[in-house]
């Protein structure tokens, strides 16, 4: 299932971009504005909710932080369990952790070690709101599918498909992007 032109164009108009954040020469897709509008907001979660509700899902899986946002959302209306992908240290029981390489050093996220653990190979969707060069991604891809659950398609928001990061995340799942930016 895709956005029709009437959705996508509700979506892409409420996603605000800022010149030059955080550093100059990047164009920031700020999606508070999507947030706060009434209209995009329903539009975007009706969207997912359509899209996967046949999937025949166990969990969604949301990226820190963003990620959260539309993963909660999505997983009370598909009446799922949700599960945070948190940065490091910010998880407080257990957990297993995946590293990746930024363009100034590393960063690396983590998962409680039997957060998919109550259903036996479980089907996991992994939600964020954009993905650049994918390691954060990569990174919560690897994990789900280190606790024995397997990840089934990871879904942004926005899609940077001028950066390496949905080419690369397809040799692991399938990949999802409501919006496309070339």
């Amino acid at each position: 299932m895709t956005l029709s032109k009437t959705e996508r164009k509700i979506i892409e108009e409420s996603i605000r971009d800022i010149k030059d954040f955080p550093k100059p020469g990047i164009v920031f897709k700020d999606i508070t504005t999507l947030l706060n509008n009434q209209e995009a907001y329903g539009v975007l979660m009706n969207h997912l909710y359509q899209r996967y509700k046949e999937y025949n899902l166990d969990y969604i899986a949301g990226i820190d932080a963003r990620g959260f946002i539309f993963g909660a959302a999505l997983a009370q209306m598909l009446g799922l369990g949700f599960v945070p992908i948190r940065k490091k240290g910010k998880l407080p029981y257990t957990t297993i952790s995946e590293k990746y390489a930024l363009e100034y050093g590393v960063d690396e996220v983590e998962v409680h070690i039997d957060a998919f653990s109550a259903i036996p190979n479980a089907k996991v969707l992994i939600i964020d709101d954009l993905i650049a060069t994918g390691g954060t991604a990569n990174a919560a891809t690897t994990l789900v599918n280190q606790t024995g659950a397997k990840c089934v398609e990871a879904c942004f928001i926005i899609g940077l498909s001028f950066l390496d990061g949905i080419k690369t995340l397809e040799e692991k799942t399938d990949v999802y992007s409501l919006i496309e930016v070339n």
